[in-house]
Formats: C-alpha cells, structure tokens, sequence
C-alpha cells in the first residue's frame, strides 16, 4: 500500500522575524535528505514547500510504496543525523503525518 508522509517544519523567530541566514543552510540540508531518500528502496517522490502566508513554515511531501520503505527510511541513520541538524536550526522539531491512499 503506498504511503504519502506529511512533514511540516515551522522555522522558530529570532528576534524581530524569521532569521533569513538560515535559509540557505535549511535548504541545503532538505536537498540533502532528499538526495539520499532517492536512493532508497521504495522512494517514489518527494517536494518541499513553503508557505507563501507564513514563510516560517515548510511541508516536505514523500511517497513511499509501502509504509515498510518509509520505516525503514526513518530509521535510518544518516536520514536521523540529518534531521537532527535540521530541528536544531529551525529550533522546533518536525512533524511528521503519514497518510494511506482511501
């Protein structure tokens, strides 16, 4: 059964607004792991948004074959590795929704 998996990111304020310095390094790391899923058993796709209402927030949207694939995915090292460089940047953690096809 294929699974779609739902992350949101919301960017912490520093200060008067959205520190823009983190951008490129929060871009960087997204790429990253999108590189990385792409070599993975059962990866179908992925995209990475940002809401053009609250630029502070991000959804990166992935479909895997089966909801196996996406475990093993998130178990994987490097995938937890990354992530965590990513929700120590953005200073809140990521959430995730995994959703089946109805």
């Amino acid at each position: 059964m294929i699974v779609r998996v739902i992350m949101t990111r919301k960017v912490a304020k520093y200060g008067r607004g959205l520190d823009v310095s983190l951008i490129p390094i929060l871009s960087e790391l997204l790429m990253e792991l999108r590189t990385i899923a792409n070599h993975q058993a059962g990866y179908i796709s992925g995209e990475t948004l940002r809401n053009v209402n609250d630029p502070e927030e991000y959804v990166v949207i992935s479909t895997w074959r089966s909801m196996e694939d996406w475990e093993r995915w998130f178990a994987n090292e490097k995938r937890a590795e990354l992530e965590g460089k990513v929700d120590a940047l953005i200073g809140s953690p990521t959430i995730y929704k995994i959703y089946s096809y109805y």
